[in-house]
């Protein structure tokens, strides 16, 4: 049984996004870049899934520029076997996303595929529910604990009023929540033999994907500086700005 882990390169959630000067995008120079913290789980239940015994094969896929080998090193050294890079300069919408992912599993054989429910950039949570309606299969979304016995997945994942289990048979497609693992730390040994591991690089033509979008980024905006508190002097004094001066009641 193979798994397949798709992980995105997006600014570290420690550092605090920039945005250029002519509000084009946000500035990247200089920036320290990670894995998504959603993916980083999602390579972590993986390789406890291999752990377990139930996968043979852990691969990591990323779609993005050169650079994103940095990332798919480092989900090697957390315990993945092999990564696949497909490697484009042009910025990868959910879709497209989607379209390569189907590409990978369907060239690989996986039978479970694992992504983050959403990247920290741009919080689309989509590309995981579109790879599973292209490929025709079940998803089990927000999963916060994951279970697999014998041809079919059981994933307990979180609703508005708590908890749903879903039973899906392999192959599906399953997004990952916080709830769901802590991912570990990497071993200086595991960072040394994953520089050893293969890694092939493709690009989307090869899974006949177009990187021409119809969207443009018109403009990109920080939020607006937030004002200081005050202090009220009494419950009538609160009640009195909230209803006044907030509008909130």
């Amino acid at each position: 049984m193979k798994a397949l882990v798709a992980v995105k390169r997006v600014i570290d959630y420690n550092v605090k996004v920039r945005v250029k000067a002519d509000n084009s995008g946000v500035d990247l120079s200089n920036t320290k870049m990670s894995i998504n913290p959603f993916c980083e789980i999602a390579v972590e239940e993986a390789v406890r899934l291999k752990e377990a015994g139930v996968v043979d094969e852990v691969i990591v896929a990323s779609i993005g520029p050169k650079e994103s080998q940095e990332q798919i090193r480092a989900a090697l050294a957390l315990g993945a076997d092999r990564g696949i890079l497909v490697q484009t300069d042009d910025k990868a919408y959910p879709l497209q996303v989607a379209k390569i992912l189907k590409g990978i599993a369907e060239q690989e054989g996986t039978d479970i595929i694992l992504l983050g429910k959403q990247a920290i950039d741009d919080d689309n949570n989509q590309t995981g529910q579109m790879l599973a309606a292209l490929m025709g299969i079940g998803q089990g979304t927000f999963a916060s604990e994951v279970k697999v016995e014998g041809d079919k997945v059981n994933v307990t994942r979180e609703i508005d009023g708590g908890l749903q289990t879903v039973a899906l048979p392999l192959p599906a497609v399953i997004t990952t929540d916080l709830r769901l693992n802590e991912p570990r730390y990497a071993k200086l040994p595991n960072i040394m033999k994953a520089k050893k591991k293969p890694l092939d690089e493709k690009t989307p033509a090869d899974f006949g994907v177009d990187m021409a979008s119809k969207q443009e980024v018109v403009k990109v905006t920080p939020p607006p500086e937030r004002s200081a508190g005050i202090k009220v002097g009494s419950v009538d004094e609160l009640i009195d700005k909230l209803r006044n001066e907030a509008k909130v009641i």
